[in-house]
């Protein structure tokens, strides 16, 4: 891989906010082993000294909930042409599984989660600062049918959450990063412009095909 060529993306926003999607279209439209994906949520710090029952009344949504340290040094490990060994993250028992990914570098590397922008070391390694800004009625809906269909947890259990936690937090730390942002797109994947013109300038960053 030409080294010069690795741009990295971060894509900040409100959980629910379309960041994912918004990763997922952008990695789909290049071409395959072009772009390597780091999502901060998988990277929640292992609490094996805490019962199940504690582990799901823990501040999922603080900063101090992650091991962003761990990311930003795989992030340079990635840039500088390595291959890294990812976290593989169980939701439903708010644990680290045994096992992890191995991730492959690659020309355009993009970073996704909702408080990638609340660390100065962390921005320090982006080139290209995204924040994907929705309308809280919609991230709220996005989030509890995810959490319910795809984590394992009962309406009454995310609504909790929503109020005790992701609400306060959200204005606290996600809200404020906007104002670090390069760039901001409103309604996420669904804003096919702003997808488009982030394609233009990530294929300028994909070398050309021998």
């Amino acid at each position: 891989m030409d080294l010069r060529t690795c741009l990295v993306i971060g894509i900040a926003g409100g959980s629910g906010s379309g960041k994912s999607t918004v990763a997922d279209a952008l990695a789909s439209a290049l071409p395959l082993g072009s772009v390597a994906t780091l999502r901060h949520d998988h990277y929640y710090c292992d609490r094996p000294d805490l019962t199940l029952e504690q582990r799901g009344r823990v501040n999922y949504d603080h900063p101090d909930a992650l091991e962003t340290d761990l990311l930003i040094e795989h992030l340079q490990h990635l840039k500088a042409g390595n291959p890294i060994e990812v976290p593989v993250y169980d939701f439903k028992v708010h644990r680290r599984r045994p096992e992890t990914q191995r991730l492959a570098p690659a020309p355009v590397i993009i970073v996704e989660g909702i408080l990638v922008f609340v660390d100065e070391h962390l921005r320090r390694e982006l080139d290209i600062k995204i924040f994907v800004d929705t309308e809280a009625d919609i991230r709220a809906i996005r989030r509890i049918r995810r959490d319910m269909e795809s984590r394992g947890r009962d309406f009454e259990a995310v609504r909790q959450q929503y109020y005790a936690t992701v609400r306060p937090m959200h204005v606290q730390f996600v809200e404020p990063t906007k104002r670090t942002a390069d760039l901001i797109i409103p309604e996420g994947g669904e804003n096919r412009v702003a997808i488009d013109v982030l394609l233009a300038r990530l294929r300028a960053a994909v070398p050309s095909p021998d």
